[in-house]
């Protein structure tokens, strides 16, 4: 027997939302090592911005990290949200 066979729907369904949180903050972590944050310009009043180029993990690589955790999450939704065999609703 499952540990998640002993748990409610709504148990469930809060264990799938708080596997989405999880696994978007991983995401947003991962695509966003790498990039310069703060203040970068030369002074706050010149009206002269200098963003950084070229830094953190390319758009393809981004995609990518992000469909994972998305079908990661998918698959282990639907996981956790099938019925166990005893709990089928009689037709």
């Amino acid at each position: 027997m499952r540990w998640i066979d002993r748990l409610s729907t709504g148990q469930r369904v809060v264990i799938v939302v708080a596997l989405g949180l999880a696994l978007g903050s991983v995401a947003s972590y991962l695509t966003g090592l790498g990039t310069g944050t703060g203040w970068y310009g030369y002074a706050p009043l010149s009206g002269q911005l200098f963003p950084p180029r070229g830094i953190g993990e390319p758009g393809w690589l981004r995609l990518i990290i992000w469909l994972s955790a998305i079908s990661l999450w998918a698959l282990l939704s639907l996981g956790i949200l099938r019925q166990s065999p005893g709990q089928a609703t009689p037709k």
